[in-house]
């Protein structure tokens, strides 16, 4: 595989693209000595399949709003790669949302899908609007038209999206009630649905949950406990607070939650009605957590993110490239033994590259993160048998998911001096379920 010819090519058809390049990148330089003892591969010219999705769908989305006004926005949904199974990946409304992004998260998502063991192929979708400062009846409004246009390419043995950032399930509710209305169904075509009709328990917090199962596990390796432990991280949205509720369950002490407008460190910890709080913050509306360290009398650090605090683990939480190369130095310096990404593509690639050479135990977030995607696997099931299983039941699955990624990544990432890589581990574990699939069934 020439890593070199394949980018410059893709760069040439998607200038500009820098989110989604930097995603292939990282994946072809992990996968690249397992790729070529494969001839097959480059004779099917698989990795050229691999890169570009299967399709998109864009769209504009006109609504009205509560003025009276019309506004115009844009949507999108990148099927990225089915080889596995019907794609599956979150819909993220936010102003930031354009094509190179969701191009990135798709394709994360088809390998992050592959290592669930669950059938689910990679896709990802959005609009660049924003929930932030709209109506409830804005918000359904705007829902009920991006599903008019979307509801012909989603299907419970098709497309089935969920949530991501700016769409919870206030949001999942009205794009799902637009569908049922269009189809005439009712189908598990969404997951992240309310408990009423058909939601999994345990699904908002698990993408948080599972991040703390894959940490604990990391730490275990190396005979590390992680009670007692210092964790710093970033967010404080429907992620931050499932890591930041397992951790403290776990017995960790979480010190810093962030948001645009800085970070707060609470030397005290970050447990008990101090997390309901978070929720509390995120609910009204507003993109800040300054509030938090007024009401709890701690400190607040304006415009800074909380990478530059001492702690023993650090788990970025909030979006993409949130942690860089000068923060990576910040955590090696002040004795970081583990980072794990509980957002996609939280680090930046020369923060990695740091992580690694100091041999700092590094989880990527299409291993990290999985358990999100993993319950909503578990949700389609559920939706598929008509049944509901209890919060104990999801977690216990949950559990057994994240161990089994845990051993598919050391058993592809361990390197000869004993250190797990736990990024090249990830990226061949999936990369090759899906190649794998994708040979079988011909070049299509």
């Amino acid at each position: 595989m020439n890593i070199e010819h394949i980018m410059t090519s893709l760069e040439a058809k998607h200038p500009g693209e820098s989110e989604y390049l930097q995603a292939v990148h990282e994946v072809l330089l992990s996968i690249e000595e397992v790729y070529n003892q494969h001839p097959e591969f480059e004779k099917a010219k698989l990795i050229e399949r691999l890169v570009e999705p299967d399709r998109i769908v864009s769209f504009k989305v006109p609504w009205v709003d509560d003025n009276g006004d019309i506004q115009v926005n844009l949507g999108y949904r990148v099927q990225f790669n089915n080889a596995i199974g019907p794609y599956k990946g979150g819909i993220r409304f936010h102003a930031s949302v354009n094509l190179s992004i969701l191009k990135f998260l798709g394709f994360e998502q088809t390998f992050k899908n592959a290592l669930t063991t669950l059938p689910m192929g990679g896709a990802k979708g959005g609009s660049d609007f924003s929930p932030r400062g709209k109506s409830d009846a804005e918000v359904m409004r705007f829902c009920q038209a991006f599903m008019l246009e979307l509801w012909r390419h989603l299907g419970p043995d098709t497309d089935v999206p969920a949530g991501d950032i700016g769409v919870g399930g206030r949001e999942v509710g009205y794009m799902f009630g637009m569908y049922k209305k269009l189809t005439h169904e009712h189908t598990g075509t969404f997951t992240g649905k309310g408990l009423e009709f058909g939601g999994s328990l345990i699904r908002p917090e698990a993408t948080g949950y599972g991040g703390l199962y894959f940490v604990k596990q990391m730490l275990a390796t190396k005979g590390i406990d992680i009670a007692g432990k210092r964790i710093a991280i970033s967010g404080f949205g429907n992620v931050a607070w499932g890591a930041a509720s397992k951790a403290t369950q776990l017995g960790a002490k979480v010190v810093t939650i962030s948001g645009p407008d800085g970070y707060v460190y609470d030397p005290d910890g970050i447990s008990g009605e101090k997390i309901d709080y978070m929720l509390e913050l995120r609910a009204s509306g507003e993109d800040i957590v300054a509030p938090y360290a007024e009401k709890y009398g701690v400190q607040f650090f304006p415009g800074k993110r909380p990478w530059e605090q001492k702690v023993d683990i650090a788990l970025p939480c909030a979006t993409q490239n949130e942690l860089d190369e000068e923060d990576a130095k910040k955590l090696i310096e002040n004795g970081v033994i583990c980072v794990g990404e509980i957002s996609n593509m939280g680090c930046r690639p020369e923060a990695i590259d740091l992580f690694i050479k100091h041999r700092i135990m590094y989880g990527p977030g299409k291993a990290v993160n999985a358990g999100g995607v993993a319950t909503s696997g578990l949700e389609m099931t559920q939706n598929a048998m008509h049944i509901s299983w209890t919060a104990e039941e999801v977690d216990q699955r949950l559990h057994t998911i994240m161990s089994d990624i845990h051993a598919q990544c050391v058993k592809y990432g361990t390197e000869p001096d004993g250190y797990i890589n736990y990024m090249k581990g990830a990226n061949i574990a999936g990369f090759m379920k899906v190649a794998k699939a994708m040979m079988a069934q011909g070049v299509i």
